[in-house]
């Protein structure tokens, strides 16, 4: 029987009932009334609901799973569908039995749960991307010796039916006589099968190696035996030929995959940070501070920050959270080490404990209304004026003040709302006047003629970075930066640039990335030729850039060709010549990527097989595999880039370590930045959600 679960509108996620890790809701509605939809994504658009289905015994939510724990599941599902413009409805069923039969006969649109990828489940379904990579170990009773499956005598191995476990067993009894199957009914969970085997039920059963690892301490009577099947991919399912479905899920995952590989918590002051090497800086996406132009990341503080790090040998890593808050929030978190988005010292903020770097901005706040706007001189002007802020900026507490003051003016709040976005609705008359910095009004005027400032209230008000309070080090070398750079030769060009020069600003605005806006010319060709091992097009036209800055004529010093720097002999290796061509480019080097993958285990997380196939893509595979051998001989882990095998393949510029290595010399600082600066455009990308989607 399938259970139909409408989620609540909005961010209200269903919560699990009380036998169950699968998400519930009040309000479970049976399935009487559900429709019948085989249809692929533009069909899901027209009715805007993704059905996500999902076992009702699903196991423990609080259990792991490498990259997506099982609690996150339902969160994920969520948003990936709001992310596609769907209402996302959950449908439990009683088995995994019923899972692909229920999504084959349009009951549901995707499988959520820890679905192993078989070769029977490839014949009927189409599989995401992988979520994690996982073993499956044989759960034997505790204190039993087999070591082997060879060691093990006769043995029968229980398993829930409809589970790839089944597929594992019966394959096994194909090959070991002494071994055979025992069906449960497919509703049974981890925990019951695990009772199973310690009170001598069973005499074994199967389980994934993660979720052992997890279970195994907390059950007595039991222990992990041998490994019976080896890199087995973890994913969810859809209906075959649902390629946009298909297309849309793997770039959502591989983008949270991503992100997610960047997100570490560590409260850290500037020895630490000097240590990792690189300065993680919360920011937000705005004209001012920081944003993407064609491929490069700009910015007044962005820039300004940057050189910062460069000048103390730090690498920078961008972390974009909208609003004040979330960015201090992020901060006091430790998911990031400063704050450097133009944010005004106010009294309530450093009573809060925000610490203050010295001023790098002085600004006064301004009144913007649409051209044509009636100027005034006193702030009694303002009687019966609607003003529109954002209530986590600095100018809605001027605002509240200057109604204390006795200032008839009205507050319209506008929630999430840039000074960008405020200064269009004024212009568009949906406000009288709102309330803006100086150095920001003095940018968006220089390239448009829609607004005027109607009152400069005066007061200098300063503009700092933020730290915590735990962070001294850290603040004072901001500090001894902005002293000895403030108003300098590096600082003016970089105000020009961005505040003073109409041409520059112009010029930024118009090839600025923004929601929906394309990324390159070339975003269709490449959306066209991508493979499963291109798991999300974006990626790709950040490495396109990174090659040839869009350019399908660029041609290296060593010879390589057009948008993807191909090499000739390389492409011919693939059947491909003509590499100025742009569409033969992009497949030229899309199957030199795929044969790259290939040259690297299966096992790898997602995330981490993108950067290494990235770094072989510009320093060749075989280095690539000096520095994992290196980094294992330094008690590196061997299969993760970042802070491991990139800090080898640096080494391997050096000769006590290149002569040692069996490829020798590389220059390693170069795949190295190449490795972060794709993924920091790409992250870019995502933050900026540019892109033309897919309809």
């Amino acid at each position: 029987m399938l259970v139909l679960l409408m989620a609540a509108a909005c961010d209200q996620s269903p919560q699990p009932p009380a036998e169950s890790g699968v998400a519930a809701a009040a309000g479970l509605v049976e399935a009487d009334n559900r429709y019948i939809e085989t249809g692929d994504l533009q069909a899901l658009r027209e009715r805007g609901v993704l059905r996500l289905l999902a076992p009702r015994f699903d196991e423990d939510p609080s259990l792991p799973r490498e990259g997506f724990p099982l609690a996150s599941y339902r969160e994920a599902a969520e948003a990936f569908a709001r992310s596609v413009d769907l209402q996302p409805q959950w449908i439990l069923v009683d088995d995994f039995d019923a899972l692909a039969e229920a999504v084959l006969q349009g009951h549901g649109d995707l499988i959520v749960t820890n679905l192993t990828r078989t070769d029977a489940r490839d014949d009927l379904l189409t599989f995401s991307v992988p979520l994690s990579i996982v073993d499956e170990v044989l759960i034997l009773p505790a204190g039993a010796a087999a070591t082997t499956l060879e060691d093990i005598g006769t043995l029968q191995i229980a398993v829930p039916a409809g589970t790839a476990w089944q597929e594992t067993v019966g394959q096994l009894s194909a090959r070991y006589p002494h071994i055979s199957l025992q069906t449960e009914p497919g509703e049974r969970t981890d925990w019951e099968m695990l009772d199973g085997v310690a009170n001598g039920r069973y005499q074994a059963t199967l389980m994934d190696s993660d979720i052992a690892a997890a279970l195994i301490p907390m059950v007595e009577g039991v222990q992990i035996g041998p490994v019976v099947s080896q890199g087995r991919e973890i994913g969810w399912a859809m209906r075959p030929g649902n390629e946009q479905l298909q297309r849309a899920l793997n770039q959502y995952l591989t983008a949270q995959r991503v992100i997610t590989s960047r997100r570490e918590k560590q409260s850290r002051d500037f020895p630490a940070i000097e240590d990792a090497g690189v300065l993680r800086v919360i920011t937000s996406n705005n004209p001012a501070s920081y944003f993407l132009w064609r491929g490069e990341l700009m910015g007044f503080d962005y820039d300004l920050i940057r050189e910062f790090a460069r000048q103390r040998g730090l690498r920078v890593s961008i972390i974009v959270r909208d609003g004040q808050e979330s960015m201090y929030k992020a901060l006091s978190e430790g998911y990031g080490d400063v704050i450097a988005a133009a944010v005004t010292r106010t009294d309530e903020r450093v009573d809060r404990g925000w610490q203050f770097s010295r001023r790098y901005l002085l600004i006064t706040e301004q009144f913007v209304g649409a051209r044509g706007s009636e100027v005034i001189s006193d702030v009694a002007a303002l009687a019966g004026k609607t003003v529109a802020a954002n209530p986590e900026h600095s100018y809605y507490q001027t605002l509240l003040a200057l109604q204390q003051q006795g200032v008839a003016l009205k507050i319209a709040i506008v929630a999430n709302a840039t000074s960008e976005m405020l200064m269009n609705a004024v212009a568009a008359g949906e406000y009288d006047l709102t309330l803006v910095d100086s150095h920001l009004v003095a940018m968006e005027t220089t390239f448009r003629e829609d607004l005027a400032v109607v009152l400069d209230l005066g007061e200098e008000k300063e503009i700092g970075w933020v730290v915590r309070e735990d962070q001294p080090k850290l603040l004072a070398e901001l500090n001894r930066f902005i002293g000895k750079h403030y108003r300098g030769l590096h600082y003016n060009v970089t105000w020009n640039k961005y505040f003073a020069e109409p041409k520059f600003i112009d010029q930024y605005r118009a090839q600025r990335l923004e929601p929906g806006k394309p990324i390159s010319p070339w975003d269709d060709l490449v959306r066209q030729h991508s493979s499963e091992q291109i798991r999300d097009w974006r990626l790709l036209v950040s490495q396109m850039y990174q090659e040839s800055r869009f350019d399908p004529k660029a041609k290296s010093h060593a010879g390589a060709l057009g948008l993807m720097q191909v090499m000739p002999r390389t492409a011919a290796q693939f059947g491909y010549s003509n590499l100025y061509e742009p569409e033969t480019n992009i497949a030229a080097s899309l199957a030199f990527i795929e044969w790259l993958n290939d040259r690297f285990p299966d096992s790898l997380p997602l995330e981490e097989r993108i950067y290494f196939s990235l770094a072989a893509y510009n320093a060749g595979h075989a280095h690539v595999h000096d520095a994992r051998r290196l980094a294992q001989k330094l008690g590196k882990n061997p299969n993760k880039w970042f802070g491991h095998v990139e800090e080898a393949m640096l080494l391997l510029s050096r000769p006590e370590y290149y002569r040692h290595a069996r490829f020798g010399y590389v220059r390693g600082s170069e795949p190295v930045n190449y490795v972060r600066d794709i993924r920091e455009r790409y992250i870019g990308y995502l933050n900026a959600k540019a892109g033309v989607q897919e309809n």
